[in-house]
């Protein structure tokens, strides 16, 4: 019997039509009904505040890091500030369409803004626009958005509104000098005597102090006085410090700072000796004179000398290395004879201190 195919078999092309039908099936099943694009619309900004420093307004708030959807924003956002000028004495608008575009910011721009997930930007009104504008209130908000089908703006929902007065604020304060101390930098300035337009400076309510620790670097504020001096006592000798101060003033509820001074740099030097060592007591015992005294409480002491003259003669120090401890041993001395003793403190920045008492002994 041969083993060829036979022609008139038809099993194999139905079988094959039912594969291919199953086949159909599953593939359809997996597939499922297309879903849309995702719009990414980002969520609402609600923590926008807004500060006045000499004619610069700064904003700051938390970046959208969700969409409306509930879901992470995956798209680069751009910002778009708004503002309104509201004349001195009006009422503010009750809708928000008094808002106008007033500054754009890229997509480059903001990835850079929003480091650390918080925005904090400026915008400087110039001369004119400052002497224009003080005394007025302004209404300034934000939105965020990302760009969709076609590159079609995707916006966020208007942030909170924020009202602020455009304040005539204090020029810088004059004659900035710093002083070092032993035990800190004195810090001292006068009042300014004219505001931004020219006009005398009025309600000033405080300084501001901020300082930069090296030669570069950002200043960080570091204490507010309602006096013109201030204490600087978080220092290190021999680090290069540079200081800025700025009056705040203040009118109603509203606050705004004034033009910051130019800086003024220090480098302070440890020129300070210790105070002298106290409680010195010796004794003349087993051809020796032993000397004890009070340790000193300097943070920075390194040690003691000690001093000795016999009679009217010279003073002469007697160790010949520093003394670690307030404890002395003189081996040098002679029988018979009568010793004057003194001890000096040393810091670190080998400032020498005023000798203690003097105190003598008999070596018999």
């Amino acid at each position: 019997m041969s083993d060829a195919p036979r022609r008139g078999d038809s099993s194999r092309p139905s079988l094959l039509l039912s594969l291919c039908g199953a086949l159909w099936l599953c593939a359809c099943g997996v597939q499922g009904t297309p879903r849309p694009p995702r719009v990414e619309q980002p969520q609402r900004i609600t923590d926008l505040a807004v500060a006045q420093s000499s004619r610069t307004l700064t904003l700051r708030f938390t970046a959208p890091q969700l969409a409306a959807d509930g879901e992470r924003l995956t798209k680069p956002q751009e910002m778009e500030i708004l503002r309104a000028i509201i004349p001195a004495g009006q009422p503010a608008p009750a809708s928000s369409l008094a808002l106008q575009p007033w500054v754009t910011v890229s997509a480059e721009d903001f990835v850079r803004l929003a480091k650390g997930g918080k925005v904090i930007d400026s915008m400087t009104l110039s001369e004119a626009e400052f002497l224009e504008q003080r005394g007025k209130s302004l209404l300034i908000a934000v939105r965020t958005l990302t760009r969709g089908f076609r590159r079609r703006p995707v916006e966020s929902g208007l942030s909170n509104i924020v009202r602020l007065t455009l304040l005539d604020v204090p020029r810088s304060v004059e004659d900035l000098r710093v002083v070092a101390t032993e035990h800190a930098l004195e810090i001292g300035w006068k009042p300014p005597t004219r505001a931004l337009s020219g006009q005398p400076a009025a309600d000033l309510s405080a300084y501001r102090v901020l300082r930069r620790a090296g030669q570069q670097g950002s200043f960080v504020k570091i204490g507010e006085t309602t006096r013109t001096a201030f204490r600087d006592t978080d220092f290190e000798f021999g680090q290069t410090y540079a200081y800025q101060v700025a009056a705040l003033m203040k009118v109603g509820t509203e606050t705004a700072e004034g033009a910051e001074s130019p800086a003024v740099e220090i480098t302070p030097r440890d020129t300070f000796p210790p105070a002298p060592p106290t409680g010195l007591s010796v004794v003349y015992t087993s051809q020796a004179v032993e000397l004890v005294w009070t340790a000193s409480p300097e943070p920075d002491l390194a040690g003691y000398n000690v001093y000795r003259r016999e009679g009217s003669g010279p003073t002469q120090k007697v160790n010949q290395e520093i003394v670690r401890t307030p404890v002395f041993r003189d081996t040098s001395v002679a029988e018979g004879r009568q010793y004057f003793y003194r001890v000096t403190a040393l810091d670190l920045g080998n400032n020498e201190s005023l000798p203690s008492q003097e105190v003598s002994v008999e070596t018999r």
